[in-house]
This record gives structure tokens, sequence and C-alpha cells, in this order.
């Protein structure tokens, strides 16, 4: 779908923007890695986790060149796009280590480069390497990954869609205030200011309510609505899809004006984010935050499953040769990473990667990807909790222990937000298609028969000079060496 995105010139533009990147890289190589996931999947905290292992020397047993004593060092740079705001490291690892508070949410782009110095694997390599990669990390929400495609549907198609996917049992409720009023609506009315921003607070209203804990639902474009940044207010935000569409649109009706204004949503907001920052990238790890999804029940799996497929086929993945590359990037590797495994025993880890296998894999197999690498890995950039057993009459139960997050709840039991607790989180079940299913029309047959519990930042330990010791994590070492590794070798 990707190819189906740009025009002549826009590929122009970035054939130019690959060619000069390819040319500053000949003496100063980098490496461009994408992280992004829709919101509170962990992207921050990924971020924030890596590279403080990688400029601390933590335990990352799996990442070969820092087993092998190859990396010399680490550190931050200046970031080479003046124009993409800083990802704030030193203000969300603060939060993490002494507030012990997880970091606010990507609300927008940012970027930040580390650069590693390494001494090469190979003697060949020693001759012609400098031993140095920059990598430049991309910060950025999923949920404007979920408007890309837009760029290849009129009005009449987002309007249609947006329409029957707000009629899903699921969603129905959630809608209902905005269908209504979309209904009373006649779209061959005069324009008026008024009544689209009524239609646009109402749709949403309705997609934010979909993004909560009970429902945590994830194809909810556009994007923007939920995260407007400085757009806020501004008309190319000030529409919304129509329930009721007129053949023959008349110039000056409300119809013609959210036309308009969603053409200049795609033209001044969606393709530039493309044009700009995805076709730029070299590797990406896509974040998904499966637990919550799981919470809210089948329904929200299916959604979430949408919307994986969505996302994933919005890169340009798959391999090139020495000309290809150096005017157009390809994504080489892709990691899909199910976050937070913390939240459960890791007899339950192996079950939590199988289902998000079998999201990706679907989304691969709808998806042409010529090439490219994709993983799939279970883990939790920062761990928050440790295992233990306790005992249960005469079973012996595998526990997860750390402190639930204030207002937490499980079991008609609310968390303060400072006692630890022990906790049974659970098994998932054997059967990947369980978690999928719906076994009813109606929501209330829906509810799952596991919960999950999130749980404070750890409180790090310090050695007897004082020095704090790094981030624990389950399997960063893992994603750092299928994403970077090769690089390094």
């Amino acid at each position: 779908m990707a190819s189906s995105l740009t025009t002549f010139t826009d590929e122009a533009r970035i054939a130019l923007d690959t060619l000069s990147g390819r040319a500053a890289g000949l003496f100063s190589p980098t490496l461009r890695l994408g992280v992004t996931g829709l919101s509170r999947a962990g992207k921050t905290v990924f971020i924030s986790a890596l590279v403080h292992n990688l400029i601390h020397g933590g335990r990352l047993p799996l990442f070969e060149a820092q087993k092998s004593g190859r990396i010399a060092r680490a550190f931050l740079e200046e970031q080479p796009d003046d124009a993409v705001p800083r990802f704030q490291y030193e203000d969300h690892v603060a939060a993490l280590v002494n507030d012990r508070v997880w970091p606010d949410s990507t609300r927008a782009i940012s970027e930040l480069r580390l650069t590693i110095e390494y001494e090469s694997a190979s003697g060949w390599n020693r001759l012609f390497s400098a031993g140095k990669l920059s990598v430049d990390i991309v910060d950025y929400p999923g949920e404007w990954l979920l408007d890309l495609p837009l760029l290849g549907k009129s009005f009449a198609d987002f309007s249609r869609e947006a329409v029957d996917l707000a009629a899903l049992p699921v969603r129905s409720d959630l809608s209902q205030a905005w269908r209504e009023l979309a209904c009373a609506v006649d779209p061959d009315a005069d324009a008026d200011e008024m009544t689209a921003r009524r239609l646009a607070e109402s749709f949403a209203a309705y997609l934010k309510a979909c993004k909560l804990d009970e429902r945590a639902l994830s194809t909810l474009p556009p994007g923007r609505f939920l995260m407007p940044g400085d757009l806020e207010g501004s008309p190319a935000l000030t529409f919304a899809p129509l329930t009721r569409l007129s053949e023959r649109r008349r110039a000056g009706s409300l119809q013609a004006m959210m036309e308009r204004r969603y053409e200049a949503y795609k033209t001044h907001v969606v393709k530039p984010f493309f044009r700009e920052h995805i076709t730029r990238l070299d590797r990406q790890i896509v974040l998904i935050d499966a637990m919550q999804a799981l919470n809210a029940g089948p329904a929200a799996m299916a959604d979430l499953e949408r919307a994986v497929t969505e996302i994933l086929s919005c890169f340009r993945p798959g391999r090139g040769n020495f000309v290809t590359d150096l005017f157009s990037r390809r994504i080489d590797r892709i990691l899909v990473a199910a976050t937070k495994a913390d939240q459960l025993h890791h007899e339950s880890h192996d079950r939590l990667q199988a289902i998000v296998r079998r999201l990706a894999d679907r989304a691969v197999a709808r998806a042409n990807f010529r090439g490219a690498d994709v993983d799939v890995v279970a883990m939790a950039a920062v761990r928050s909790t440790r295992e233990g057993t306790v005992k249960q009459g005469r079973e012996t139960l595998p526990v997860i222990i750390g402190t639930p997050l204030t207002d937490e709840k499980i079991n008609g039991e609310t968390f303060d937000g400072k006692t630890e607790t022990a906790i049974f989180p659970g098994d998932l079940p054997e059967k990947v298609d369980v978690v999928f299913d719906l076994p009813g029309p109606r929501l209330e047959d829906t509810e799952p028969a596991i919960r999950f519990v999130r749980f404070r930042p750890p409180k790090l330990e310090r050695t007897a000079e004082g020095v704090t010791l790094s981030l624990p994590h389950i399997r960063l070492d893992r994603a750092v060496q299928f994403l970077i590794g090769d690089h390094l070798a």
C-alpha cells in the first residue's frame, strides 16, 4: 500500500533527500531507527531504557557486541534534524529512576542521536570501518501511522468506513451521540462553522472514549483527533465523516466543506509526515500493548489486529541493492514487540509471544514485505516486578511481586500506589484463537476471564559507591541485537 501514498513529485523529493543522507553517511555511518506503537504501548520507556543500558553498560547478554566486550562507549550527540523536537531522555530517566513514575506518553515526533564506538569482530572490517555508528532514534505516535491509509481514500470512502466501524457492537453505544447528530445534518445545507465544529467535537469525543481501558480499541483514525498538537482548533481538524452523503455535492454546502478540509488534512498533515519521516527509516520496532487489549476482551483484540495490519502495511519494507539504496530507503528489519511482559509470570511469556505472532503473521501475509526480516518478541523494556511463589492450600502458585499503580483494581481490591503486593496474574490460554474469537454478539458476553495490573517502576538498588544500577528488563537485549546488532559486527 505504501507505493500508493506518494506522487511522482513526492518520490523525486524522497530520492534527493535519500541521496543527500547517503552522501553524509559515507563519512559518518548512521542508522535511522523508527519506534512506534499505539498510545501507552511503552515507546518512551523503550527508548529511555535502550539508551540508559547502552550508555551505562547495562546487562544485555544477548547483545553480542557488548557481550564480547567490543563496545568502547556509547554516548548522546546533537541530533541532525533541527526542526524535530529532541527526545527528552534525561527527563524521562529521572521520572523512572528518581520519582518511580512512568514518563509522559508520546504526543508528537521526537528524535535522539545515540553514537556507539566499537571494534568490529572482523579483521577485514576493522581495516575499512571507523568503528563508529550513529543511531538516530525517531519516536512517533502509532495513531499517526493509522492515518496513512487515508491518502488512498476519498471523503466518501472515509465516511462509509467510519460509519461501519461506529456501528459495531463494541462501539455503537460510544458513537451514538455522534451518529444521531450526523444523521440530523443535511449535507446539502449551507456550510456552517458551528455545525462543523459540533460534528468534529462529537466525533473526537467518540474516538477518545474508544481509547479508554474498558474498550481499549486501536483503529481510530484520524490520529490527530486524539493527539492534535499545535493543530488543535485549526480548520484541518474541524471536520468529521458524514452518515448521509449527497450524490451531487453542491459548492458551498456542508459536505463540500467537510470534503475540502479532509483533503487539506491529507495534504498538509498526513503526506508530509509520511514523506519526511517514514520514508527515511532503515529499521523499525512496533510496540504493542496486548495486555490492555486482553483485559478488554476479544473485540479489542480483533480491533488491535486490524490496527497492526494497517500499521505494517504503511512501511516501505524490503532489501535493495547498492544502486537503489542511493535513492530510496527500505526498512529491512521490523520487530513487533509485545510490551509489559513483566505483568505476567515467565511461564506465560511464550503464550503472549504466540498471540502477537498471530497478529503480526496475518499482517505480514496481507502486505508485500519483499524480503524484509520480521521478528516477534515478548519483552519489558523496564521490568517493574519480580517473580515468586505463594502457598494457597495445597497448591503453589507462581506470582509476580511489585507495587501496583494507584487505583489499580483486581478482585475488588483497590491499590494505593505504595504497597508492594504479590499477585497471581492468571494464565494466558494455550490456544491463541480463544482471545480473538467473539463468543456472542452482545458486549457483556465478551468480558475477559483474566485481568492484568499495572505496576510502578522498580526501586533501583545502588552499589556501595552510590552508583545506581541500570534499569532491569526482559529481553531488551534480544530486541537491541535484532535491530542494530548486524551493524556492529
